[in-house]
């Protein structure tokens, strides 16, 4: 037996040395401490100081014949506490007086200084060449640190060369595997496995969930919390870790290549998202200038938008789509721009993985949109048909559902597809519109939206900034508003942003009334009013409109209003 294992891996042991022949020659007796023998030498060091303690840094072997101290318990029983604080691998004591005799007296001190102690001791009852030791123990250690090195420096050409190549997370796994020889596992922070290597890694990540939350277990496979991993990804944004479940003992060289192979994928998935930035700039840049330039036609479009990578099969419907991520007047500003990073990755990823092209753009913090597509091998269509706008309609559908289980939350807005990508493009204005609207809803139930899902409300949101509109909805809603508040007032002239003292009771119950188109049934279930407190209400809000509810067109002026109100008032 020559070599230990600790952290620095494999390295000469106490047991290993005892072997060598110059101390062998000399009959070595263990004393104390024979159970750890193959505690790992990480230098070997000549001392006869009673002070001994000064000279060590822990891991040491130190060698000695104790001369000066050796017949006074005392000092005896004081050196070797010396040893085992400042954490010694132990000692070997050369016990021969002047004559080369084996000093008896001395031993016996020796062994009851040493007895019931944990450190290895070794007495040798002959004399020995201590510098042979040491030069063989150095020759040893130094060896086994340039295998290290050597073996370090493997490590690093490996996963810098897997850096510098672009390499893919699986194959990163694959090689991580190889250098272990044994499974490995990449998972994402919802333990979703995202590749395995090694044998027996195909049974892992099958059971993965199970084993991962401890609700299964496998044979051979030691408990969750014993497994060696490192996060993925950088310190404020981990996506997930890279595991060994099956772990040989701890080793430094084990612990380096799991951290270099974590590194090596963190920086693929930088890379590949600093790409997918400078695409997203480079279609963004094309989309501004179709969007503000006459002077480019469809064909050169089309040209451009290929170099960027969207290829359309030829003379489908694209879709124009604007994404809208929900969010509070008081949301962090950079939490909604790594939502939105995070989500238009999601989303080329996905159209990747469905053969379907995008040409994308962002279009303000928290808002994109892009050009949607089916990739080249689809069925070509030459005129847009109803057909073509229920494929276009499964294309995004399925493109959605591929998003299902993000943390964030948004609204799509969808405007009309054209076979032509100028045509397309322009589109996402009133799809951003849409959007908009379809973001106030107080009730989603679609994927996406057009401007037929929001129909008036449209109307209202593209008219918004018109000061017409709220002149409009305040004369309508005037009675119910109430007086515009002191400190709004600038003299006799009421300042465009007024703020009214609204009677909200009556308004909620106009809504009540318009939502139901007057039933008066219908009313009094959903207010729970008795049909008395309802007649009562209901004059009492004709009386202060000054209108009948009666009347078609007031019901219609006062919904149009009601709902201005509701979204900018």
């Amino acid at each position: 037996m020559d070599t230990a294992m600790d952290s620095d891996g494999p390295s000469l042991s106490i047991a290993g040395l005892l072997e060598f022949e110059e101390i062998s020659v000399a009959g070595p007796q263990v004393i104390a401490g024979d159970a750890r023998l193959d505690r790992a030498i990480r230098w070997v060091h000549i001392a006869d100081s009673e002070h001994v303690e000064l000279f060590l840094e822990g891991g040491e072997l130190v060698l000695t014949t104790a001369t000066a101290f050796r017949h006074r318990p005392e000092a005896m029983s004081e050196f070797l506490d010396q040893l085992e604080r400042a954490a010694a691998a132990g000692t070997i004591i050369e016990l021969v007086d002047e004559d080369s005799a084996f000093d008896e007296a001395a031993s016996a001190i020796v062994r009851e200084a040493a007895s019931a102690r944990d450190l290895p001791v070794v007495v040798l009852p002959h004399r020995v060449k201590f510098v042979k030791i040491t030069e063989f123990a150095h020759r040893r250690l130094l060896a086994q640190q340039i295998s290290q090195l050597e073996h370090a420096r493997e490590i690093h050409e490996t996963y810098t060369q897997l850096s510098l190549y672009r390499a893919g997370a699986q194959t990163i796994v694959d090689r991580t595997a190889e250098l272990l020889g044994t499974p490995v596992i990449l998972e994402d922070v919802a333990h979703r496995v995202l590749a395995h290597a090694g044998r027996g890694s195909a049974t892992l990540a099958q059971k993965w969930a199970g084993l991962v939350t401890g609700a299964s277990t496998e044979p051979g496979v030691e408990a969750a919390a014993d497994w060696r991993q490192t996060p993925v990804g950088m310190r404020a944004r981990r996506w997930g870790r890279l595991v060994v479940p099956r772990p040989a003992e701890s080793t430094a060289a084990l612990d380096q290549i799991i951290e270099r192979a974590g590194e090596a994928l963190t920086l693929t998935r930088m890379a590949d998202r600093d790409e997918q930035d400078l695409l997203l700039q480079a279609q963004s840049g094309l989309i501004r200038e179709i969007t503000g330039s006459e002077g480019l036609d469809e064909r050169s479009a089309l040209e451009r938008a290929r170099s960027l990578g969207f290829t359309p099969a030829d003379g489908v419907e694209l879709t124009p789509v604007v994404v809208r991520i929900d969010r509070e007047s008081d949301t962090d500003p950079t939490r909604v721009q790594l939502q939105e990073r995070g989500l238009t990755q999601e989303i080329a990823s996905a159209a990747s993985r469905l053969n379907l092209c995008l040409l994308m753009t962002s279009l303000q913090s928290g808002v994109f949109g892009f050009v949607l597509g089916p990739g080249r091998g689809r069925n070509r269509r030459s005129q847009p048909s109803p057909r073509g706008t229920a494929e276009a309609d499964d294309r995004l559908n399925r493109l959605l559902a591929e998003l299902e289980g993000l943390a964030a939350s948004w609204v799509v807005g969808v405007g009309r597809g054209s076979t032509s990508l100028l045509r397309a493009v322009a589109g996402l204005e009133a799809a951003s519109h849409v959007a908009e609207v379809a973001s106030t809803l107080d009730v989603r139930e679609r994927a996406f939206y057009r401007s037929s899902d929001v129909r008036i409300r449209g109307l209202l949101s593209l008219l918004a900034e018109d000061s017409r509109l709220r002149a409009f909805a305040e004369g309508e809603l005037g009675p119910l508003l109430g007086e515009p508040t002191r400190d709004d007032r600038r003299g006799d002239d009421v300042l465009p942003s007024t703020a009214y003292a609204a009677d909200d009771g009556l308004l909620d119950f106009l809504e009540l009334y318009l939502s139901h188109g007057g039933n008066k049934s219908a009313m009094a279930r959903a207010g729970h009013l008795s049909r008395p407190a309802l007649y009562s209400r209901i004059s009492r809000l004709q009386d202060r409109l000054g209108v009948s509810l009666d009347d078609a067109e007031s019901r219609t002026a006062l919904h149009v209003a009601l709902l201005w109100w509701r979204m900018y008032g």
